[in-house]
This record gives structure tokens, sequence and C-alpha cells, in this order.
């Protein structure tokens, strides 16, 4: 049975925590909880990366400034009993625990409101995209990651592939802003029907859930059609759209993109590529990605 996880309320409870182990790599896994064995995988793969001599700390906090005015914050699932037991089960260390008041005290600067805290500018990398259909959330994702990092300082941070645009930003970040820890992006980890694992997915009616599968089939499609010589980026952005709009989910973008600059493929595609999927399914948003592997 594993030794049982340390849970870290406090900043200054995870500092103390992460002082004591000196020279020991920390493998961090940033979570909002609702975990499933997707967030499980990425657990074990950072146990991988630092072997049993180093450290595991995940963090469960609902970050409520990556969320805007219409979506989901007060409804999002909160399971913290249940996601200790995986955490602990996967071989994670520590968990960091924090509430919104120990993340984002209130200010006592001279505006004396919550508009005047500092933010991290995510950049250009923000403004397309997600960053386009949910404005202030890369903002709020880059402001709350940095202090977390600032907070557990770990070694390397560790991220699965589902959010590809939020993996691609913070991988800026942690260039541009020179901090200390390298990202690791880990494979989705898919359900047998090929749909990615979500804590959305909860949401899902039965039939919502046979219907989402549609995704991956769309996806899958598209990385056939490139590995039979296919590089139009319209013919793959219009079968994926049709095929998803055949299964009633509302399309908000499905395009090939160049995989380093998230910029949509605009006639030939002869570089770095990605597939990516934002649709509506009934009350959830669902999103997907693939990246391409050229011959």
């Amino acid at each position: 049975m594993s030794p049982k996880i340390t849970v870290l309320e406090t900043i200054a409870a995870c500092r103390d925590y992460r002082a004591a182990l000196g020279q020991t790599p920390i493998a961090f896994v940033p979570t909002m909880g609702a975990l499933h064995e997707g967030h499980a995988s990425l657990v074990r793969a950072a146990r991988r990366i630092v072997g049993d001599r180093g450290h595991v700390i995940a963090s469960v906090f609902v970050n409520p400034t990556q969320f805007g005015p219409n979506e989901d914050y007060s409804k999002y699932p909160r399971t913290l009993e249940a996601d200790l037991a995986l955490l602990q089960a996967a071989t994670a260390n520590a968990v960091f625990t924090p509430t919104p008041a120990v993340m984002y005290p209130p200010t006592d600067t001279a505006a004396g409101k919550e508009e005047a805290r500092m933010t991290i500018d995510p950049g250009p990398l923000a403004n397309v995209l997600e960053g386009a259909i949910r404005p202030g959330h890369f903002r709020g994702v880059c402001t709350v990651v940095t202090k977390l990092l600032n907070i557990v300082t770990p070694t390397k941070l560790v991220m699965g592939q589902k959010d590809y645009q939020q993996n691609a930003v913070l991988r800026q970040m942690i260039h541009d802003l020179n901090i200390p820890t390298e990202h690791v992006m880990e494979p989705t980890v898919r359900e047998p029907d090929g749909l990615a694992m979500s804590s959305r997915n909860r949401y899902l009616s039965p039939d919502e859930r046979s219907r989402a599968v549609v995704l991956y089939e769309a996806l899958t499609w598209a990385a056939a059609e490139f590995a039979a010589g296919n590089r139009v980026p319209e013919t793959l952005q219009a079968g994926m759209k049709q095929r998803i709009e055949t299964r009633g989910l509302a399309v908000q973008y499905a395009l090939p993109a160049h995989a380093d600059t998230l910029i949509p493929w605009p006639r030939q595609i002869d570089g770095p590529c990605v597939l990516l999927i934002a649709a509506q399914l009934g009350k959830t948003r669902l999103i997907d990605n693939m990246v391409l592997k050229s011959a």
C-alpha cells in the first residue's frame, strides 16, 4: 500500500514541505480536481520521470480566474476525498489544496480592488482558438501556474496533451520568463472508444456520450487523409466539421494548425501540424487534438 499522501493546505506549509526536500527532483502535476484515470496516468508518468528517490507533488485547485462570466466555475465538480485517494494510489507524495482565499487573498493596495492584482500577459499564442473564444482564460491560467511554480519550485511540470494550446502557452511562458522548470507533455489518455478523458465528460447524458466520440473519429479521419498525402487544410477542415456536425455537435473550430505557433495553415501544410477541435454538445464544451506526423 502506498504511504499516506501529505495534504498541504497553505502556501507556508507547501513551502516548508518543499524546502525540507532540498535538491530532491520534484515533478509537479497541477489539476483542478474531479480526477480520473488521465490524471492518474500523469502522476504515474511524473513518478517515472523522477524515480523512486524523487518526489511527486500534485495540486487540486479550481482556479476562478481562468473561468469566464458565463462558464461553469460554480458547477465545476469538487471531489476532494476521491481525488486524494486517486493521487495516493498513483504514488503522489503530496498534494497542495489551497482555497481561492489562499491563492488570491484580499488586496491591500491603494486601489483596493481585484483588478489591481498582478497578472501574466500570455502573449500572441493566447490570442487564437481557445483564447479568442474564452477571453482572459489564458491570463488566468498563466497567472495561477506561475504562482504554483513559485510555491512548489518543481524540477518538472507534467501536463496532459488534451489541452494542447495550454501546453504551448505555458511552455512559452516558462521559456520567456526564465522559470527553472522543465515542461513535459504526456499523451492524451482516452476511453476505449477514443473519447479523450475529461472531468467534463461526467456532464454528458448517455446519448451525448455516445455522440461525443465523433471528435476522435474526425481526428482519426483527418490523420488518415494526411498520411495518405492530403496536405490541403480546407479539405481536412471541411471533412472534420462535416463529420462532427452530422452527430449534432456545434463546431467552434476544427482545423489543422502549425504545431508550434498554432496559426492555422493557410493553403498547404508544409511543416509541423496539429489538428485542433472544439465543439459544444448540449451544455458541455469538448476539446481534443491530434499531432500529425510527416511521412
